[in-house]
């Protein structure tokens, strides 16, 4: 027969400590403050691939034209806009062809507003993934975002051909590009981790953005040009931090002067926003699976 000794499981089992039955593990993220914890995102970068892979799945699986309806609402609205703008009101073009000018201010908007709305509302419908597993909370949005920057870059194709059925050359300029969309993308990262932060607590966000939005096209140049706006008006005008991002989209593509002001404005209300909405997010963040 076999005598347990001192070192066995049996033992070892019976030396352990014994916890209270209401003893649970919180999982919660760091205490020390940081923008954004670049190394954990990176290390749950294939939850993000796979975020924006489904989000597009989803969107455009039984849809009968599928990604097909990222080219054409630019274009629909691009006629209807160069019918009664163009045509009938003779809005100027900065003397470009009206058409070109509007569609490359629809590409970058459509992008950010449609990122926008879905960012902000992403937290409440991926609530399912909240409550069930921890990993970074920021990648929610973040993934929606990005699905929104697949459709742009469909959308940049089609801006490149009518950009060539017009004729106009293509130029150095063009290499500036990346500049207004990295400003785009970090102001949309602020503005996505505030509002779907803030829609957990409080849903009248998810109602409240898609007005504003409206309300935000009118106010920034995409169907007229910043000659419009009187000049004593502006340098307030370029505090719409689009301002700077469309007048720059659009100076790359169309080889035109650039803003310079109204960019650097654009990105120093972005750095602002981005700091703000990172603390917010992060002190937020721990009543997440609660609240939604």
């Amino acid at each position: 027969m076999l005598v347990p000794t001192p070192n066995s499981s049996s033992s070892q089992t019976e030396n352990l400590p014994i916890l209270p039955a209401d003893r649970h593990v919180v999982i919660e993220p760091r205490k020390r403050w940081r923008l954004l914890d670049i190394r954990e995102l990176w290390a749950y970068r294939e939850l993000l691939y796979f975020l924006i892979w489904r989000d597009l799945k989803i969107r455009y699986k039984q849809a009968v034209f599928g990604i097909g309806w990222v080219v054409v609402q630019p274009l629909m609205l691009t006629l209807i806009f160069t019918v009664f703008l163009g045509k009938l009101a003779r809005v100027p073009s900065s003397g470009g062809p009206y058409a070109l000018f509007v569609l490359s201010g629809l590409v970058i908007w459509s992008f950010f507003s449609g990122a926008l709305i879905t960012s902000s509302i992403s937290l409440t419908t991926n609530a399912h993934l909240i409550t069930k597993v921890y990993f970074p909370r920021a990648i929610i949005p973040l993934a929606a975002i990005g699905a929104r920057f697949v459709d742009f870059l469909i959308s940049f194709v089609i801006l490149i051909a009518v950009l060539i059925y017009y004729r106009v050359p293509i130029t150095g300029s063009i290499l500036l590009l990346p500049v207004p969309l990295v400003i785009a993308l970090l102001l949309l990262t602020g503005l996505g981790l505030l509002l779907s932060a803030v829609n957990v607590k409080y849903r009248d966000i998810g109602v409240v953005i898609p007005v504003l939005i409206q309300l935000w096209m009118f106010l920034s140049p995409i169907i007229y040009p910043v000659a419009l706006v009187p000049a004593r008006f502006r340098i307030l005008y370029a505090f719409n931090p689009l301002v700077g991002i469309i007048e720059s989209f659009r100076a790359s593509i169309l080889s035109q002067a650039w803003n310079g002001a109204a960019l650097a404005i654009a990105a120093g209300i972005t750095l602002v926003i981005l700091l703000i909405s990172s603390s917010v997010f992060r002190k937020m963040e721990a009543a997440f699976a609660d609240n939604v």
